[in-house]
């Protein structure tokens, strides 16, 4: 064992009785390094004013990727008249959700070797040049590799700011925090499509990428003065860049088959074949690649144990549930309500806020309760049972939202529970490592439960009708009871979805959180 992994298992262990840091301090480095010893360390030397200074740049820092998710689509038609192509603005949505997917474990692993304060930097600036290209464009192709280049900074955003959290933060009070970002987050998918559609009507479609210049500035500026005192977990290490590139590759082609099938091309087609093929080919090589590397880009053994793939598997079947409903329920109010593109918009608010609301209810348990995943375990179960009440009744738009609210509610629990139970499973030289991998199996769950939602629609439906809000005019053709029908089968899969989060909770092991035993609320100002 280096000096550094001892003074790690040392700095881990300081919190625990005697008898448990005496046991521990006996297990090999390799032992340590997996999934075995909890991610407990000193509080922090940083003020509380500090904690919190670093918190909102954070956030505003988390601000710029939440609204870059949805601030171009109100503006793309747009930008489709501009440049007088149609038929590939699909493209500048695509571009970035492929690289913002494939470079989050990337990031998160590096941050693990060169140290956060790097690896913020490189993600903003990736994002800001990104976005000034953007704005510049001269033309839809050079938009989409600009899109593209922007994506791979928005993409370092989330793990990183999620493990800087994790080193100024005790996990018992990090649950807190998370609930947090969870409310950036819905902000901003809710100004997003709001700004975009005023910026593209009334000045211009560029401002929505140059908006992100002064906003980074401002959370740098804020941010880095005090990076300097967040304590140091990271380890200088041989990057597998090998093992990195066969991941991302894997990805990308995953995510092109999520994206084209069943729209571009048929599901069973040569091409999407193919691709699925390409995709696996590289997954195997990469864990081929992995369990032969001496130091693997991504160690698989930290994928295992009794934390880390369950709260994978939940924090993925929960952000996919909400990520699939919010693109297809716009169609079932158009259709079946009669609403209109705005008004379905903004039903969409129960489900996106409330989830919220859960996240502060668990985040602020996990700070006072010693079972703290129970909470998320009621939460995902009350869930599932509201879906099935989705599933089986057809009820008027006020009771549908009621208990569309309740279901947010529920689900809501599930995030900051995974992420900081994840977290405090692995030594904290690896926070960052398993943070990248579970942004990046949660980016992988939404897009395929959108592209599986979408397909249960179209079998349900049968009938080649537009999905996802492509063509809304195309809405009022579905008759309305049909559509009610064919819905039952969304809510049917979303309901597995929390029943199967609820399962891989209760299967998780509940391991104690490092942090004093009972906490005040975090404040967020005086």
């Amino acid at each position: 064992m280096n000096k550094f992994e001892r003074q790690s298992s040392s700095a881990d262990t300081q919190t625990l009785p005697d008898d448990i840091a005496e046991e521990l301090s006996r297990l090999p480095s390799e032992v340590l390094s997996v999934d075995h010893a909890p991610s407990l360390a000193p509080p922090a030397p940083l003020s509380q004013d500090e904690v919190r200074t670093i918190v909102i740049s954070l956030m505003l820092t988390m601000f710029l990727a939440a609204l870059d998710q949805t601030i171009v689509a109100t503006a793309l038609p747009t930008i489709g008249r501009q440049f007088h192509d149609v038929s590939n603005l699909s493209w500048v949505i695509t571009a970035y959700l492929l690289a913002s997917t494939a470079v989050a474990p990337v990031f998160g692993t590096l941050s693990d070797i060169y140290g956060r304060r790097v690896m913020i930097i490189i993600s903003l600036s990736l994002f800001v040049a990104g976005s000034v290209l953007c704005a510049i464009a001269p033309n839809l192709p050079m938009l989409i590799l600009a899109r593209g280049l922007q994506g791979l900074g928005g993409g370092g955003i989330m793990p990183v700011v999620q493990t800087v959290i994790s080193d100024v933060v005790s996990p018992r009070e990090r649950g807190q925090y998370q609930a947090y970002f969870s409310s950036v987050w819905m902000v901003g998918g809710i100004l997003g499509p709001v700004i975009g559609g005023v910026f593209a009507e009334h000045l211009h479609w560029s401002m929505i990428f140059w908006i992100n210049v002064p906003l980074a500035a401002a959370a740098i500026a804020l941010l880095l003065p005090r990076m300097k005192k967040i304590p140091v977990f990271h380890r200088k290490r041989k990057v597998d860049w090998i093992g990195g590139v066969l991941l991302m590759a894997s990805a990308v082609v995953f995510m092109l088959v999520l994206t084209w099938g069943g729209t571009r091309f048929p599901w069973l087609s040569p091409t999407v074949l193919a691709m699925v093929g390409g995709a696996v080919a590289l997954a195997v090589t990469f864990v081929w690649h992995a369990r032969r590397a001496e130091e693997p880009f991504l160690p698989l053994p930290l994928l295992g144990g009794s934390v880390v793939p369950f709260g994978l598997t939940a924090g993925g079947c929960a952000l996919g549930a909400i990520t699939g409903l919010t693109v297809q329920l716009p169609l079932y109010y158009e259709a079946v309500y009669h609403l209109s593109a705005s008004e379905a918009g903004l039903a969409l608010i129960p489900l996106a806020a409330v989830s919220t609301c859960g996240a502060a209810i668990a985040g602020r348990t996990m700070a006072r309760a010693k079972h703290y995943k129970r909470v998320a375990i009621v939460g995902t179960s009350w869930a599932a049972l509201c879906g099935l009440g989705l599933t089986l009744t057809t009820l008027p738009l006020w009771a549908l939202l009621t208990l569309m609210a309740a279901f947010a509610l529920g689900l809501g629990t599930t995030f900051p529970v995974c992420v900081v139970s994840v977290q405090n499973s692995v030594a904290r030289p690896q926070v960052g490592t398993i943070t990248g991998a579970l942004n990046f199996f949660r980016s992988l769950m939404s897009s395929f439960t959108v592209a599986a939602f979408a397909a249960i629609l179209l079998i349900a439906l049968g009938a080649d009708v537009p999905l996802a809000g492509e063509h809304h005019g195309a809405v009022n053709a579905i008759p309305a009871d049909d559509m009610r029908h064919a819905f039952r089968y969304v809510f049917g899969a979303a309901t597995a979805l929390m029943a199967g989060a609820a399962l891989c909770l209760i299967m998780m092991e509940e391991r104690p959180l490092a942090g004093p035993s009972r906490t005040q609320p975090v404040e967020m100002a005086e």
